[in-house]
């Protein structure tokens, strides 16, 4: 329930963050206006899931050292409650941690560490990912914000684009009608380094750049305040949303769904890694008005 989320303010925006998957829910500038999605039930009522440890859907579950494991399209983390680390006005720190319910789908002690922290006209959001177990641990991980669209500035829908910060030259994957990466790939949509956002676009589903060069897009309208996403770590992207949807989803990766025909062991899936007995992996993501 929104009464449990937790708060967090700089002088230019406020943020509210649901301890269930540790999500962003709301980001609102400094006038009060939303600047992400109306999870409207018609459409999606997601607003930012923490994908962990799998992204997207698995042909039949995942494969470690010979063992299948029936874990769900993008993994657990985003349907379990974190704990609260710690809050002050502009940071709020959740983590989760492995359970025999998790280990069950995913053979791994782990802690997965979740800071959204303000910073003016900056709201960060880094994840640690800890391996808390003997030997490496496998998996990936990825960010799944809904901004809103339009914008609340005024400008027409049909105006906003997302404009890469690098060239894209290559074509996109395509995803099957069962949520798997076709074999077959389509052709990019993006004039120069510009989507124009259309819900035609998003009819076959998603728009994923595996790889994708940049490693930051805007978003926004024409004219008027615009979004800044930045993904220094991930190099893959998906862009979506249900056609007719007031919000576009913006979503570094650093994982994939399984390739068509895919039967191999996790470690072989496309954007899986390893963190080392002990260690941890970081991946961030900033999103900033501008």
């Amino acid at each position: 329930m929104a009464e449990d989320w937790i708060t967090i303010r700089s002088g230019s925006l406020a943020a509210a963050i649901n301890p269930l998957g540790a999500e962003l829910s709301l980001i609102t500038d400094a006038d009060g206006r939303e600047l992400m999605t109306d999870a409207d039930p018609a459409f999606w009522t997601g607003r930012a899931p923490l994908l962990f440890p799998v992204i997207g859907l698995t042909q039949d579950g995942i494969r470690i050292d010979g063992q299948r494991y029936a874990i769900p399209k993008h993994g657990f983390a985003r349907h379990s409650r974190f704990t609260l680390v710690s809050h002050d006005e502009a940071q709020a720190v959740f983590a989760l941690e492995d359970t025999a319910e998790t280990r069950a789908v995913y053979p791994y002690a782990f802690r997965l560490e979740v800071t959204h922290r303000l910073d003016g006209a900056t709201l960060v959001t880094e994840a640690r990912i800890i391996n808390r177990g003997e030997g490496p641990m496998l998996a990936s991980f990825g960010f799944h914000p809904a901004f809103a669209w339009p914008l609340p500035y005024g400008q027409d829908r049909t105006d906003h684009r997302i404009v890469f910060a690098a060239d894209e030259p290559g074509k996109l994957k395509a995803i099957t009608p069962n949520g798997l990466i076709a074999a077959e790939e389509r052709a990019s949509p993006l004039d120069g380094r510009t989507l124009h956002l259309a819900d035609a676009l998003f009819t076959d589903d998603a728009l994923v750049w595996s790889p994708v060069h940049s490693r930051s897009v805007t978003y926004g309208a024409s004219a008027g305040p615009h979004l800044d996403i930045a993904f220094p770590h991930t190099d893959k992207l998906g862009i979506w949303t249900k056609p007719g949807a007031a919000f576009i989803c913006i979503e570094p990766w650093h994982g994939i769904a399984d390739p068509e025909g895919f039967t191999g062991e996790f470690r072989d899936k496309p954007g899986v890694f390893e963190v080392a007995e002990g260690g941890e992996k970081v991946i961030a993501m900033s999103i900033t008005l501008g």
